[in-house]
This record gives C-alpha cells, sequence and structure tokens, in this order.
C-alpha cells in the first residue's frame, strides 16, 4: 500500500493548505483571510497524509443539513498513479492507490451524518468517470452554472 492515512479533521492550517494549492497549481484564493474564510466555512475536511505526515490529498464537503455539497477532492498528482490523464489542478482521475475514493467516502459519510439526504458534486472531463465510479448519477437536464461575484457585483455597481 502506500502508507497514506485518511481521516476527517476539525480544521485544517491555512498556510499548510495555501503550500499545497500552490504545490498543485491550483486556482484557488491566494489571500490567507480568503483561505481562513473557506476553512472555516467548510463542514468537513478530509486529509490524506503520508507516513512523514506531508499533505498529499484534501477533500472538502459544505452542507446545510439537508444537502450537502463534496465541493473538492484533490490528490497530489504523484499519488494519482498511471491512470490519471492530467495533472492540472490535482484533478483526480482513477487514483490507483483508492486514496480519491477513501477522501470522497469520508466526506460522504460525514455529511449523511449531517442528516443531508442528498450530495451533489460538479465534475468535468474525467472527474466525471470518478464521481460516478463512487456512486453519483448524472442529473438530466441540470446544467452546472457558476458566478463569478466580484464581476457581477462590479458590472451592476
Amino acid at each position: 500500500m502506500t502508507g497514506i492515512k485518511c481521516e476527517v479533521v476539525q480544521k485544517l492550517d491555512v498556510a499548510e493548505l495555501k503550500n499545497f494549492y500552490d504545490a498543485q497549481g491550483c486556482m484557488m484564493p491566494q489571500s490567507v483571510d480568503k483561505l481562513s474564510k473557506l476553512v472555516d466555512n467548510s463542514v468537513c475536511f478530509v486529509t490524506a497524509r503520508d507516513a512523514s505526515g506531508r499533505l498529499m490529498g484534501i477533500a472538502r464537503g459544505l452542507a446545510d443539513g439537508v444537502r450537502g455539497y463534496l465541493t473538492e477532492c484533490k490528490l497530489d498528482p504523484s499519488m494519482q498513479g498511471p491512470g490519471a490523464v492530467t495533472h492540472i489542478d490535482g484533478r483526480i482521475e482513477h487514483d490507483q492507490y483508492g486514496i480519491a475514493r477513501q477522501m470522497a467516502e469520508l466526506v460522504i459519510g460525514a455529511l449523511a451524518k449531517m442528516g443531508c439526504e442528498r450530495i451533489d458534486a460538479a465534475a468535468y472531463g474525467t472527474e466525471v468517470d470518478f464521481c460516478e465510479e463512487i456512486g453519483f448519477k448524472r442529473a438530466p437536464g441540470i446544467v452546472p452554472m457558476s458566478l463569478d461575484v466580484r464581476a457581477h457585483v462590479g458590472a451592476s455597481a
């Protein structure tokens, strides 16, 4: 096996999270204040660490107690194995060790314990396969949408 330990954690050090995102080339908030809000407002964090304690992956959930959202599941590309089609943004395609699946299942379990009856996820590219392997189903007719509030507020001000 890999010697990777996955666990649900109450909070995650913001500097460590920033270093992880930076190492993956992720397009995440760069300010410590914004990352602190991201950590504080997430209801569930799962970390994957190697034997030395190095952060190798994270998964995160949001919820209101009825509906939940698997908002991210990122794994260091070195742990993704040969099934990983792309290493951009640390995206998970088919991690050969099952680490991403374990992280996602821990988030799903935590959201279910909170009372969530439905959990959604947005996926693109080969992430769709990953989500379907976990048990997510495509939602016919639903179109994922996103709004950059900074641009929206600026345009209407």
